[in-house]
């Protein structure tokens, strides 16, 4: 397993050497200061499992960074490790095609079981982030195994699944149009039965379904 942790403070990132070996005994972990060096290293490394991404980085600003790197590495998962944890922010963040949002002051096995689910295929998003914001919730971490569910368990097609994959990562529709090669009102009408089958209004509610339920979600197109 191999993690690129980019974040411009030495103590977090020496932090997070001796905590992530907790996620898998063959973890190689690399670190950058900065956006740039980040997706250098990112670039060097196309095998990566996952990125761990600070928002306030050196010539960054509000989700520039995360916009970057997830232009540049559209299929590497990426989870924003900040000091903000409020809702906006958050939101912001899942709106951007983050696949997680970890506040910096998480206990370690807080932050563990966030990663866990995240490289499982889930979605982690903190729970006092919105808790009260859309009147959804979090599910636990500890209990994400307990409650997954795949696509198909809420009545989602393949195709729809792959749509929801892409919708969650950020992507707009017609790069969803072009990445599974379906035409644009086709994209529409699956995206209606998403959101439907998970009682949101948008994407961004959607995403935060995705989270609550513990859904699983595979890989498309672009994926290593």
């Amino acid at each position: 397993m191999k993690i690129l942790i980019v974040d411009d403070h030495p103590l977090i990132r020496e932090a997070l050497r001796h905590v992530l070996p907790g996620l898998a005994a063959d973890i190689r972990l690399l670190d950058a200061p900065d956006c740039e060096s980040g997706l250098k290293l990112a670039d060097q490394h196309p095998d990566l499992d996952l990125a761990l991404l600070d928002l306030t980085l050196p010539g960054s600003s509000g989700m520039s960074a995360l916009q970057t790197f997830r232009g540049a590495h559209p299929a590497l998962p990426i989870v924003v490790l900040s000091g903000f944890d409020d809702a906006s922010t958050v939101l912001a963040a899942l709106d951007e095609g983050a696949m997680g949002f970890i506040p910096k002051s998480s206990s370690n096995e807080v932050l563990l079981g966030a990663l866990r689910l995240v490289l499982s295929g889930g979605i982690y998003v903190p729970r006092q982030a919105i808790v009260g914001e859309l009147g959804m919730g979090s599910p636990r971490v500890e209990d994400s195994s307990r409650k997954s569910q795949t696509a198909s368990d809420i009545g989602l097609t393949e195709r729809q699944a792959e749509v929801l994959t892409l919708m969650v990562q950020g992507k707009p529709n017609k790069e969803i149009c072009r990445e599974l090669n379906l035409a644009e009102g086709t994209v529409k009408v699956h995206i209606t039965a998403i959101l439907k089958a998970l009682g949101a209004s948008n994407r961004t509610q959607a995403v935060l379904a995705v989270s609550r339920i513990g859904l699983k979600l595979g890989t498309t197109g672009g994926s290593r």
